[in-house]
């Protein structure tokens, strides 16, 4: 079954809320175990009118036209699932560890060891010059970072993108702990001030965001391993095989999936050109940790 959504009505953990609570449903319960929390003005009661841009009717045009004035076509996309085992996740995160920073910080996550290992790797596949700055983006989850925080039921969209950048040098020259400390360090900082400051810089000058703003030669990553995908039941088994659809796609983006296997396994969903995909694939210190 194929599911739709306006990402400005709700965010990943709402959507599997919704399913969640849908399946129940259908299997006979008389009601869902976990209402939905949906006062939304306890986060931000506040009205903003966008003005969506108007199409681009040049573009349009000169495409109909045949003229040479068409804007280039990008090049196509190739999406691949790599499957992370438990083994292949626990030596990702052994390896991150390995070398802990010495300024007291946290030993990196499940969630900071592989994002590296990605951000690193697809780097290399892009062949990009060492003074090209690469952006690593999540989009974090915020319900327990704004104050007061929100119950995990808030229904709506609660997230926002934590970015971070560096010179594409600087994160490959270096051990794999540089870059997942500035993943950890960019997450650790979005706490409530500085998530009420993106909204104030969003009201201030509202805009529609679009795949351009993840940022320059980004591996962006979004979904979460922690969504109960596979918990899903309408009554005629739990899925098969969860995966995204064809819209959301750019070149970097990353979707998590718990993997079907369970445990600390993680199936990765990666959209990249059709050289890069081609070069991960072949890069032996990626693939060697996917089963």
């Amino acid at each position: 079954m194929g599911l739709a959504f306006n990402h400005a009505i709700i965010d990943g953990t709402s959507t599997w809320h919704f399913m969640s609570s849908w399946a129940q449903i259908c299997s006979g319960l008389p009601s869902v175990t976990v209402l939905p929390f949906l006062d939304r003005t306890k986060v931000r009661n506040t009205k903003v009118k966008l003005h969506p841009p108007p199409p681009d009717q040049d573009a349009q045009n000169a495409s109909s036209n045949g003229t040479a004035d068409a804007k280039p076509v990008d090049p196509p996309l190739i999406e691949r699932v790599f499957k992370f085992s438990e083994s292949a996740i626990d030596k990702i995160k052994s390896k991150v560890n390995s070398n802990p920073p010495s300024d007291g910080s946290k030993p990196f996550s499940t969630f900071q060891s592989l994002a590296v290992h990605m951000w690193r790797h697809v780097t290399q596949a892009r062949q990009l010059k060492p003074e090209d700055h690469t952006v690593f983006t999540v989009f974090a989850d915020c319900r327990k970072r704004v104050d007061p925080p929100m119950p995990e039921s808030y229904f709506g969209n609660l997230i926002q993108a934590v970015y971070t950048v560096t010179a594409v040098g600087l994160l490959s020259m270096n051990p794999p702990e540089f870059g997942a400390s500035m993943i950890q360090k960019a997450i650790e900082m979005h706490d409530a001030k500085a998530i009420e400051e993106r909204n104030r810089q969003f009201e201030r000058s509202p805009k529609i965001f679009q795949f351009k703003d993840a940022g320059v030669n980004c591996v962006s990553v979004g979904s979460s391993p922690r969504f109960p995908v596979y918990e899903v039941d309408f009554g005629w088994g739990k899925p098969e095989t969860v995966r995204s659809g064809i819209n959301n796609r750019f070149d970097g983006m990353v979707y998590l999936y718990r993997g079907k296997s369970g445990g600390r396994s993680i199936d990765a969903e990666i959209s990249l050109e059709a050289g890069a995909m081609e070069r991960l694939e072949e890069d032996k210190e990626f693939v060697v940790e996917v089963n």
